[in-house]
């Protein structure tokens, strides 16, 4: 008898066309907890890199004093 076994796999998410420069962050747990909390507060859930995203464009728009 034979056995076959298929697996449903999802197909991986795509990358952007358009690519900028890759930046490397480590984040203390605290940090990444606070992340989280602001992020499921978003309608859309964003994941982890477009929430930094969102957010450094956020402070880019402050002012600086």
């Amino acid at each position: 008898m034979n056995d076959t076994r298929h697996v449903n796999m999802k197909s991986p998410k795509k990358r952007p066309t358009v690519t900028g420069d890759l930046v490397g962050v480590r984040i203390q747990p605290d940090m990444a907890k606070a992340l989280d909390d602001w992020r499921r507060k978003q309608d859309d859930l964003p994941g982890r890199p477009e929430a930094i995203r969102r957010l450094v464009e956020l402070g880019l728009k402050v002012k600086a004093k």
